[in-house]
């Protein structure tokens, strides 16, 4: 019986942990990260598995931490909405005393971890913990500007893995930043509609005119052109390093034309579904696109 009840503890503090690190995202954007590592390296012999293996885990850190300390601090919010008032800390399976020290020691960890590749790496790390938390989180019940100010910690992961690379932030990571933080506007304003009535109950501002209008969905058809352009500035020959072939800008161009077809149905539906959709194709689409880049670099 103590051996299933510990079982069955331990069990519990894993799934809590995933839940208040968001386990999910946080892979995701360590996939980023570890996309501008190898298009940071110059080759396969040059491929240092410990640092990458420092960056997976320091990001995994700096996220996780991100989104505890953001749990803590909407706790009070996280309770009216359907979608996250299960979490550990505003279900009461997590005290905000613990929540708090699980964030501290994960950013503690994560920071020494990134500085141990390199200074700035460890600086972006902290940039971007300190924008999500200090900055994005208390502006979503103030203002919808808060998804712009957001952009910007949401767009440090792919090119970080770049600066732990080279420990060098020019062009090339520069370009990596714009195109993920073009990004970041159609897929949270995606997920703002669907979740419109959802975000309402705790008073959350997500979409750019406050209402699920043809504004808001004119403006995530822009903003999909934006990154498109971005994501085919290396074919120039103007970005550094960060080069893809015109075969590869082909493939690239293709990805953001699927994307930008759904962002003009979701301009004709204007439906939660539809914007569901959206969302779902732009995670699959920045992914599609990291992978294009890497074996366009490896393969040429």
């Amino acid at each position: 019986m103590n051996a299933t009840q510990n079982t069955f503890s331990l069990k519990s503090i894993y799934i809590d942990f995933r839940e208040i690190t968001k386990a999910r995202l946080a892979i995701s954007v360590v996939f980023s990260s570890i996309a501008g590592f190898m298009l940071g390296i110059y080759d396969l012999h040059s491929l240092d598995w410990m640092v990458l293996l420092k960056l997976a885990v320091g990001g995994y850190c700096m996220v996780g931490a991100s989104n505890a300390f953001n749990q803590v601090i909407e706790k009070d919010l996280d309770v009216l909405m359907d979608r996250t008032k299960n979490r550990p800390v505003p279900a009461g399976r997590m005290s905000q005393a613990t929540a708090l020290i699980i964030a501290s020691l994960l950013t503690i960890v994560g920071i020494a971890l990134l500085y141990t590749i390199n200074p700035k790496t460890a600086m972006f790390g902290a940039i971007s913990i300190f924008l999500y938390t200090s900055v994005y989180t208390p502006l979503k019940s103030m203002t919808s500007l808060s998804v712009f100010v957001g952009a910007f910690p949401g767009a440090i992961p792919f090119m970080l893995g770049w600066v732990a690379a080279t420990g060098e932030f020019g062009i090339e990571a520069g370009t990596l930043f714009l195109i993920q933080f073009f990004w970041q506007f159609p897929h949270f304003w995606a997920i703002g509609w669907f979740l419109y009535e959802d975000y309402e109950k705790a008073g959350f501002f997500m979409l750019p005119t406050g209402k699920k209008d043809k504004g808001t969905a004119l403006q995530i058809i822009l903003y999909t052109v934006w990154l498109i352009l971005a994501s085919l500035l290396p074919v120039l020959g103007y970005t550094g390093r960060l080069y893809i072939t015109p075969i590869a800008a082909i493939v690239v161009f293709l990805l953001g034309l699927w994307m930008l077809f759904y962002a003009v149905r979701l301009y004709k539906l204007r439906t939660a579904k539809a914007a569901r959709t959206l969302m779902l194709v732009s995670v699959s689409y920045i992914t599609l696109l990291q992978l294009v880049y890497i074996f366009d670099k490896f393969l040429r």
